[in-house]
């Protein structure tokens, strides 16, 4: 069975880290969001790709999700001295992998490329793609004016209502990730922002067609559990951009028929149609992950 996982966010590396338990590196793929990269200090930052990586490679810290655990600040810490800018974190290893991804790009690697030779050196088999080399940024649109993810984001806390999110018209996906949806027996759609993390894929022609023709099934994992974001500013989007409170049900409504069959947690089924999961899908431990990436294999299965 050839499964691929289109994943953004700490929700969405943490379930395919459940996935890559119970599959062979050649059966599983991951299509990762890009639309949250950007320059910074002279870097080419991917935070979902390098999320999937470090979660992946057992780095990443429990608690938070993003970044490096047992991180040391001193280069940060030095940039404050020094008056750089200091609102967008950048740890001591985790400084390493941007240093030398920027030495791959400046060297005409592409990114994916790049990923690759980062994803080696963490000893990683699974098949990972982003989901284009070329920049496709993502930028909300706020107060009329239109922000870049990441201002929005972390130097703004989420704050700024949004009233729109935006993704350039035109974007070539990667002829991989292209290729591992068409070849899917499986597409699981992470427990990731629809909006944020998902939608950026989904804004490429040739990914979106790719699964609407997809010749295998596609199911998805609910990121809303009682009415909650599980993390991250989903909770706030859900009645800014859909005009209804924030449930598992809405995230149904926003894929529509893309999806064949929907993973929710216990009690949110209500009002589902077709296919369903009930189970626990709160990943509070690397055990957690295992388990309900099993679960959902296991499911998927009939739908197959």
């Amino acid at each position: 069975m050839k499964v691929v996982a289109l994943s953004g966010g700490v929700g969405g590396a943490r379930l395919v880290d459940g996935l890559a338990a119970s599959l062979d590196s050649d059966e599983l793929s991951v299509v990762v969001n890009t639309g949250d990269d950007f320059r910074h200090c002279g870097l080419w930052i991917c935070p979902d790709l390098d999320t999937v990586m470090y979660t992946l490679s057992g780095r990443a810290p429990i608690d938070r999700g993003w970044g490096l655990a047992e991180e040391t600040d001193a280069c940060m810490n030095a940039l404050k001295r020094l008056g750089g800018p200091s609102w967008f974190h950048l740890s001591d290893q985790d400084l390493a992998t941007h240093l030398l991804r920027a030495k791959g790009l400046d060297e005409g690697l592409n990114l994916s490329q790049v990923t690759d030779l980062l994803f080696d050196a963490h000893g990683l088999k699974t098949q990972v793609y982003p989901m284009c080399d070329a920049p496709h940024p993502t930028r909300l649109l706020c107060d009329g004016a239109e922000m870049e993810f990441q201002q929005w984001f972390v130097a703004n806390q989420a704050e700024p209502e949004v009233q729109a999110v935006c993704f350039p018209e035109l974007g070539v996906a990667s002829t991989a990730a292209v290729r591992a949806v068409d070849e899917a027996d499986l597409i699981i759609i992470t427990p990731s922002n629809p909006y944020l993390s998902i939608d950026p894929i989904l804004s490429l022609p040739a990914l979106n067609e790719a699964l609407e023709n997809r010749k295998g099934a596609c199911i998805a994992i609910s990121p809303i559990v009682a009415g909650r974001a599980i993390k991250g500013p989903l909770g706030k989007l859900i009645p800014a951009l859909a005009t209804r409170p924030a449930s598992a049900a809405a995230v149904v409504a926003h894929y529509g028929d893309l999806v064949d069959g929907w993973v929710v947690e216990r009690g949110d089924e209500a009002g589902f149609k077709g296919p369903v999961l009930k189970t626990d899908t709160v990943m509070k431990s690397r055990g957690d992950r295992k388990t309900l990436g099993r679960a959902v294999l296991d499911w998927a299965q009939p739908l197959l």
